[in-house]
């Protein structure tokens, strides 16, 4: 079975992501373990943070950092259980 896409991403204070899955759960997402190195340490710097996208299957940002969609879902939590 297909894990659930991202369809909307909002980007949130902490490095974290609310997404809205195409199965429409709604399930926050912390980046910054994977804020490391040159290429995913650019997220570290909050205005290209919040240039996320969804692409209709992950989400990406404008350089080409993305996710694997399975670990956004698998890795995210119900918006509801985030603090």
């Amino acid at each position: 079975m297909l894990r659930p896409t991202a369809k909307e991403v909002y980007p949130q204070s902490g490095h974290r992501l609310r997404i809205v899955f195409d199965n429409g759960e709604v399930r926050v997402f912390d980046v910054t373990p994977y804020i490391r190195g040159e290429w995913y340490g650019r997220l570290s710097d909050e205005s290209y943070f919040r240039a996320v996208k969804p692409d209709g299957f992950t989400v990406v940002w404008p350089e080409g950092q993305d996710i694997c969609p399975d670990e956004l879902y698998t890795c995210s939590v119900a918006a509801s259980q985030a603090s």
